[in-house]
């Protein structure tokens, strides 16, 4: 089964964002997937999903202090206090927008500081553990470290290592296919490897991140592959239009449409 999220922080951004709800249904979204919508109250974004008839994919914990440069908290272990206010404000916003999962980014940090990967381990533990009290999933999202430079988490195979290791089905790996392909590609194998680790899949085109119609990737053929491997959640749209319009780039999913209708 094949179903799109549309990212409401990257498509429809040419209209206000409460607005870019309806558009989304429209063109044949079954869900829609958020980055930081904490500055719009939860009670509206779930009122314009029940009004146009979506689902809440998932939406990422605040990451901070964006503008002053956090990227996440859960590897500085100086302001774990921080993190689990976060943690708790992401969890209302779940519960009520009706969210599943929720995407914990790492921080800032490096990988052989040992007490930056001892507070990342310890925040995934917390994290999920209160997430699986609420009845819902932790997502650890791997970055190409050209995404974010400094970025503590950049290496796929640990973290579908850690998932695996946890070995519980509230924590799992966020695959976003164009990072993937940024920093180790292999996307075909990676996804037959560590299908049972991945709880959500992005989907953008590699090298601009536009529509996921061109670029180095085949994207039918990855589609098609996470058919045959058993996913079954959703493909989220992460992706930047390269028009004017974000309807304008949705050619692409054609093919999908009547499926996605008939799920949705």
């Amino acid at each position: 089964m094949i179903r799109f999220a549309a990212n409401l922080h990257s498509l429809f951004t040419e209209l206000p964002f409460l607005d870019r709800f309806a558009p989304a249904a429209e063109a044949g979204f079954a869900a829609v997937e958020f980055t930081f919508p904490y500055d719009v109250p939860a009670d509206r974004i779930s009122e314009r999903l029940q009004r146009h008839g979506l689902k809440a994919a998932m939406l990422h914990l605040p990451a901070g202090d964006w503008a002053a440069g956090d990227r996440g908290l859960a590897c500085q272990a100086e302001r774990f206090d921080e993190f689990r206010a976060t943690l708790e404000q992401g969890v209302a916003y779940a519960r009520t927008i009706g969210a599943g999962k929720l995407v914990m980014m790492a921080g800032l940090g490096s990988r052989q500081d040992p007490q930056a990967e001892a507070s990342f381990r310890r925040a995934v533990a917390f994290a999920g553990e209160r997430l699986e009290r609420e009845g819902l999933c932790l997502l650890l999202k791997p970055l190409d470290p050209r995404e974010i430079p400094g970025y503590f988490l950049t290496d796929f195979c640990h973290v579908a290592d850690l998932v695996a290791e946890l070995g519980v089905p509230h924590v799992k790996m966020l695959f976003d296919v164009y990072q993937r392909q940024l920093a180790r590609g292999d996307v075909a194998m990676a996804l037959r490897r560590r299908i049972k680790q991945i709880g959500h899949v992005q989907v953008a085109a590699v090298p601009d991140r536009g529509e996921p119609d061109d670029g180095e990737l085949n994207y039918a053929y990855i589609l098609r592959r996470l058919e045959c491997l058993g996913y079954d959640g959703y493909i989220g749209c992460d992706y930047r239009p390269r028009g004017r319009s974000t309807l304008a780039g949705l050619g692409w999913m054609k093919p999908y449409l009547p499926r996605v209708r008939a799920i949705a």
